[in-house]
């Protein structure tokens, strides 16, 4: 085992850093509860369910690091038990990256325009990812002390690979989609490059976490500095998730009333033409509104999916 500063100084870094981001998750929780009362119902429970876990594993990590570091304080032989709690996290951190993938997974579904095989894959990849969790967790649960954490590295390595795996596909899916579905009228196609930068800062934070908690096992597999970076990517997935659902009405903001008007000066109505202005009702300019954006009604999340031309107008 490494020294203190590598273990339990590790896992007193990755509990600070990990309730930092807790009391962000609370906020943004909070924020969304209060500002989108009419959201479905499965954005809510999906939400709920997220925040539930993510406070159950907070509280987990917390007792794990009270009964090392006061609990068993200057109890040698304690210390080297390895403490229920810090098996059982990692099912909620599991759950947690389980529901906000399956989120995504979705959105890629849906802006795919049903796209199987793309679906498939990053499902598969999130499947897998749980999959291995419980199996870290069913030989964790057995272990008795903190010497025997070693023999779960290959599991541990796997997990940390294929979470980057899935958040770097989900996130390549995302902005392929969206780059698709411009259109050349520059205001809707600044609402999909926002769309695609923040499809890839998302996924990106997440990414980068659980390579690092890779790079940690890898390089210094006999201590915890692994573990730290692993007690915050719950908090990451939390935060991506409610962040994309916080934004929503930003963007709508700023993109609802999104128009190209074309003037069409000197038009001549024909004096002879008895159907001309009365029936018509128009004025010599006649301004032509093209709508550049859609949203999905399903998840009221902002959608560059359909977009209108000059072609669709008479």
């Amino acid at each position: 085992m490494g020294t203190v500063d590598t273990t339990f100084g590790a896992f007193l870094i990755g509990v600070v850093v990990s309730a930092t981001l807790y009391g962000v998750t609370c906020m943004q929780t909070w924020y969304y509860f209060s500002r989108y009362v009419s959201d479905p119902w499965y954005n809510k429970f999906c939400v709920g369910a997220i925040f539930l876990s993510d406070s159950i594993h907070q509280v987990l990590i917390t007792h794990t690091v009270y009964t090392y570091l006061v609990v068993d304080f200057a109890n040698a032989t304690d210390l080297k038990k390895l403490v229920w709690s810090l098996a059982v996290e990692v099912v909620f951190n599991g759950f947690t990256a389980l529901v906000v993938q399956s989120f995504l997974t979705i959105r890629v579904y849906r802006l795919s325009n049903k796209n199987i095989i793309a679906t498939a894959s990053v499902l598969s990849l999130v499947i897998t990812e749980f999959i291995l969790v419980i199996i870290y967790f069913s030989k964790a649960i057995h272990l008795t002390t903190l010497s025997q954490i070693p023999q779960l590295k290959p599991w541990s390595m796997s997990t940390n690979a294929i979470a980057a795996s899935g958040d770097v596909l989900i996130s390549v899916f995302l902005c392929t989609f969206l780059k698709r579905s411009r259109t050349g009228f520059r205001q809707s196609d600044t609402l999909i490059n926002k769309l695609m930068l923040f499809s890839v800062s998302t996924g990106l934070l997440t990414s980068v976490c659980a390579v690092m908690s890779l790079i940690s096992i890898t390089a210094w597999p006999n201590t915890f500095i692994y573990v730290a970076f692993y007690f915050c990517l719950g908090r990451l997935y939390c935060n991506s998730l409610l962040a994309t659902l916080n934004t929503r009405k930003g963007m709508r903001q700023d993109s609802s009333e999104e128009h190209t008007s074309v003037s069409l000066h000197g038009v001549r109505r024909p004096m002879n033409n008895p159907i001309s202005s009365s029936r018509i009702g128009m004025p010599n300019d006649l301004s032509i509104k093209i709508d550049t954006t859609q949203e999905y009604v399903e998840d009221e999340f902002l959608s560059t999916k359909d977009f209108k031309g000059p072609s669709q107008f008479n």
